[in-house]
C-alpha cells in the first residue's frame, strides 16, 4: 500500500499485494483471519510449552510475528508464528543456554535473515535438494512426536534432555508412572482432532479438541490433571514491555551456532510455505522480501519475550482455504489471537497439558511427509542415501549437522554423477553420415597420425577433469601435429578444467604442435578470455565448425608423412596422395 498525501484529502493507492482490494475481499479476509486466529491459539500454546518456555510466549510470537510478516513479508497470504519444526531446536537451546539466551539467538537469527533478504539470497532455497528437506522435516516430526509421549501418558518426573536417545531412555524409565486421567484427556482430544476434519471440516479441530478435553478434565478429573495454570501460573493479561537483548561479543560467539540453526530452518520453512501458497493461489511470492519480513519479525519478537517464528504452512493453507486473499487476513489473525487470549486468560489457564500433546502429535504426523519419504526411497540410491542420513542425523544430533552433512553428501554425489556424464571421444569424419564426425569409425587402421580430433560432451569441471586429462595425455604421447577439440557440447568450464586445458596447450606448443578449438560456447569463452588462454591460443585457432578446422589443419600437416599412408582418415586424403604422387 502506498500513501499519497494531498492538501485536501488523503488518497490511498493500492498496489502490489493489495491491488484491486474491495469490500468483498475485506469480508473474506476478516473471516479467514478470525478462523486462523482461533486455530493458532492452541498451536501457539502447545509449541511454546514443548519448546520449554511459558505458554504466553507462544501467544506473543503469533501476535507480533504474524503482524510483522503480514505487513513486510513477500507473500499475500503467509501466516507466521511459532511452528512445530522449531520445537526441537528451541528446546535444545533453552536446555543448554537458558531462555534469555534463546531470545538473543532469535534476535541474531533475525539479523541474519534480514541481511539474507537485503542481499537477495532468497533464491538459495532452490539449491537445497528435496531429500535433505524431507529428511530433516521427517526427523523433526519424529522428535516432536516422541517428545510428547510423556505428556500424553501423564508420566511423572520426566526430565527433558538435549538428545533424542536420552529422552527416549528417560521415558522408558518412567513408564510405570502412567496417569490414567491424563491418558483419557489426551485420547479425547486426539479423537476430536481426527474426527473433526472428516465430520465438520469447517471447524478448527485443535480448538474443539481443547474445549472437549478441558471440559472432561474439569468436570470429571477436577484437580488431578495438570493444567497450564498449575504448571506455569496464570496467563498474564498485560502485554509485555519491550526489553532490548543484552548482546555482547561473548554471547555472540556462544550463540552464533544456535542462531544459524534457527536461520536455516526458519528460511527453509517460510519459503517452502510461500511455495505451497503460490500453488494454492496462483500468485508469485517474493523470496527476498519474505526473508526481510521474517528477519524483522525475529528481531522484534524477542524484544517482547517471544520465541522464533517462521511461515506456518498449515495455518497459511487454512487461511487460503477460508478465503484469505491479502495481508489483511494475517493482520486480523494477529488481532484475533491477542483479543481472545487476553480476554479469556483465566479459561486458557485451565487447559490441561495433556490436551497439548495430541495437538503436537498430529502436527508431527502431518509434517512428517511419509509419502514423500517413501517415494524418495524408491528413486535413486544417492537420493535415498542423502534422505536416510539427513533423517538419522536430525534425530540423533541436531538440524545444523544434519542439513550441513546432507548438503555436502548431496553435492559430493552430484559431482560424482556429473563426472560420469563427461565423455571424451576420439572422432573422425563418417562417410556414411555426411558432414558428421563419429567415434565408431576410429580404429587402428583408420586414424590420422598427424591430426587428432576429440569431442568433449558434458560439464568440464573439477569433478570430471581427470577423465579429460587422462585421455588427452594419451593423445599427446602419440605426438600428433594438430589437436582439434570439439567443445560445442561443453556449456560449463571451471578454473580447474581451464588449468588442465592450459597445460595440454603448453605441452602441445612445446612439441611444436597446434591446438584448434571448435564450437566454443559463451561461458567457456569468458573463462578462457579472463585467464588469458584465449589470446595464447590465438583467435585464428577458434572455429565455429569442425569442417573449417579440419580444412585449415590439413594445411599445417607434414605432407611428406602422407606418402604411403593407407589410413584414409579424411575426404582430402586421396586427393592429397595424388598431388604428392605427381
Amino acid at each position: 500500500m502506498q500513501l499519497e498525501y494531498g492538501l485536501s484529502k488523503l488518497k490511498i493507492k493500492f498496489s502490489g499485494r493489495m491491488e484491486g482490494y474491495n469490500s468483498a475481499i475485506l469480508r473474506k479476509d476478516i473471516t479467514a483471519g478470525i478462523i486462523v486466529g482461533i486455530v493458532a491459539i492452541p498451536l501457539s500454546l502447545a509449541f511454546a510449552i514443548a519448546s520449554g518456555v511459558k505458554p504466553e510466549y507462544g501467544i506473543y510470537t503469533s501476535v507480533i510475528a504474524g503482524l510483522i510478516v503480514a505487513l513486510f513479508g513477500g507473500s499475500r497470504v503467509q501466516i507466521a508464528g511459532p511452528t512445530g519444526a522449531f520445537v526441537p531446536i528451541l528446546l535444545s537451546i533453552v536446555l543448554l543456554y537458558g531462555y534469555e539466551n534463546l531470545l538473543i539467538a532469535t534476535f541474531l537469527s533475525g539479523i541474519i535473515l534480514l541481511l539474507m533478504g537485503i542481499t537477495k539470497l532468497g533464491v538459495l532455497i532452490r539449491f537445497i535438494p528435496r531429500p535433505v528437506t524431507v529428511g530433516f522435516t521427517s526427523g523433526i516430526a519424529v522428535i516432536i512426536f516422541c517428545g510428547q509421549i510423556d505428556t500424553f501418558l501423564g508420566l511423572q518426573g520426566v526430565l527433558k534432555h538435549e538428545y533424542f536417545l536420552q529422552n527416549i531412555s528417560e521415558i522408558g524409565r518412567h513408564l510405570h508412572t502412567i496417569h490414567m486421567p491424563s491418558v483419557i484427556v489426551s485420547v479425547i482430544c486426539l479423537a476430536v482432532l481426527i474426527i473433526c476434519p472428516k465430520l465438520v471440516p469447517a471447524l478448527p479441530g485443535p480448538f474443539l479438541g481443547i474445549i472437549a478435553s478441558t471440559l472432561v478434565a474439569t468436570f470429571f478429573f477436577n484437580g488431578s490433571v495438570e493444567t497450564i495454570g498449575s504448571k506455569f501460573g496464570e496467563i498474564s493479561t498485560a502485554f509485555p514491555e519491550i526489553r532490548l537483548p543484552q548482546i555482547t561479543m561473548d554471547r555472540i560467539n556462544l550463540l552464533i551456532g544456535p542462531a544459524l540453526a534457527i536461520t536455516i530452518l526458519g528460511s527453509i520453512e517460510s519459503l517452502l510455505s510461500c511455495v505451497v501458497s503460490d500453488e494454492m493461489t496462483g500468485h508469485k511470492h517474493d523470496s527476498n522480501k519474505e526473508l526481510v519480513g521474517q528477519g524483522i519479525a525475529n528481531i522484534v519478537t524477542p524484544m517482547f519475550g517471544g520465541i522464533a517464528a517462521t511461515g506456518a504452512i498449515a495455518r497459511t493453507a487454512t487461511n487460503i482455504k477460508n478465503g484469505g486473499k491479502t495481508p489483511v487476513a494475517g493482520i486480523i489473525h494477529s488481532l484475533t489471537v491477542l483479543l481472545l487470549v487476553f480476554t479469556l486468560a483465566p479459561l486458557v489457564s485451565r487447559i490441561p497439558l495433556a490436551s497439548m500433546a495430541p495437538i503436537l502429535m498430529v502436527v508431527a504426523w502431518n509434517m512428517s511427509e511419509q509419502k514423500q519419504f517413501f517415494h524418495l526411497l524408491k528413486t535413486t540410491k544417492s537420493d535415498a542415501l542423502v534422505l536416510i542420513i539427513t533423517f538419522i542425523l536430525t534425530i540423533l544430533l541436531d538440524l545444523t549437522v544434519a542439513v550441513g552433512f546432507g548438503l555436502l553428501l548431496a553435492a559430493a554425489l552430484f559431482v560424482n554423477r556429473m563426472s560420469d556424464t563427461l565423455s571424451v571421444e576420439k572422432v573422425l569424419p563418417n562417410r556414411n553420415l555426411r558432414e558428421k564426425v563419429t567415434p565408431e569409425v576410429v580404429n587402428p587402421y583408420h586414424d590420422c597420425p598427424q591430426i587428432s580430433i576429440y569431442t568433449i560432451n558434458g560439464a568440464l569441471f573439477f569433478g570430471a577433469v581427470e577423465t579429460f586429462e587422462t585421455t588427452l595425455t594419451q593423445c599427446i604421447k602419440a605426438k600428433p601435429k594438430l589437436l582439434i577439440l570439439r567443445l560445442g557440447n561443453v556449456f560449463v568450464l571451471d578454473a580447474t578444467a581451464e588449468v588442465a586445458l592450459e597445460k595440454i596447450v603448453e605441452t602441445f606448443h612445446k612439441e611444436k604442435g597446434l591446438v584448434l578449438i571448435t564450437g566454443l560456447k559463451k561461458q567457456p569463452k569468458e573463462i578462457l578470455r579472463k585467464s588469458g588462454l584465449y589470446e595464447k591460443l590465438g583467435e585464428q585457432n577458434f572455429y565455429d565448425r569442425t569442417g573449417l578446422a579440419i580444412s585449415d589443419a590439413l594445411l599445417h600437416i607434414d605432407s611428406e608423412k602422407c606418402l604411403g599412408c593407407k589410413h584414409d582418415a579424411f575426404y582430402e586424403c586421396k586427393e592429397l596422395s595424388k598431388q604428392l604422387a605427381i
